[in-house]
């Protein structure tokens, strides 16, 4: 079982150029093992990576591109089965692929930024509901809590005085950032997708 992000940069045409750099540093960035992604067709991409991994680096990719004033990101992650192998990633293909192109398709008409479909249904229905409840805070993210959000990702287990020193700003104003990112709820989100996707692959 892997996992397939598919997603786009919404309304890149009006961003300034520097989105670029971001979601190539974005993507550089990501969190596990076993690790491939490809730009494609200017402002959209596709990562392949293990299970566990895809939510945790779908908000990582989210807070990175909300760092550039104005900018968002369409993400559809899909769960399944590779059943063949490429150097490319948009020329692999596999169950999981599939599923990230059909979740990523269905954005636009569900009104919603982020989604997932995997083997569960579910599971799809449970976690589906949480990350549209997530994304009603993820959408209006400004500049200074997405990065706040970038740099906890980055640095997991660290504690805010360090993270403070990180991104330069004071202990009391990453706090501030952070929950009004509601960083600490999104993060048990990402646990519980965690957690369930662990034990669904191993039945």
């Amino acid at each position: 079982m892997i996992a397939v992000i598919t997603g786009d940069i919404i309304n890149s045409r009006e961003l300034p150029d520097e989105w670029i750099g971001t979601l190539k540093d974005a993507l550089n960035g990501l969190f596990g093992k076993n690790i491939n992604w490809e730009i494609f067709r200017g402002d959209s991409f596709q990562v392949e990576l293990n299970a566990k991994d895809a939510l945790i680096n779908a908000i990582y990719i989210k807070a990175c591109i909300k760092t550039l004033k104005g900018a968002d990101v369409r993400i559809g992650i899909g769960i399944g089965k590779k059943t063949v192998n490429a150097e490319k990633v948009t020329e692999a293909n596999g169950e999981a692929f599939v599923n990230s192109g059909n979740a990523f398709d269905a954005l636009k008409t569900n009104k919603v930024n982020m989604a997932l479909i995997t083997p569960w249904p579910k599971f799809d229905e449970e976690l589906n509901l949480f990350i549209k409840l997530a994304l009603i805070t993820m959408d209006s993210w400004g500049q200074i809590a997405a990065e706040m959000v970038k740099y906890a990702i980055e640095n997991q287990n660290t504690k805010q005085d360090k993270i403070a020193k990180i991104s330069g700003r004071s202990q009391s104003s990453v706090s501030e950032a952070l929950k009004r990112a509601h960083f600490t709820e999104i993060m048990e989100l990402e646990n519980r997708y965690r957690t369930q996707v662990a034990k669904l692959i191993k039945k």
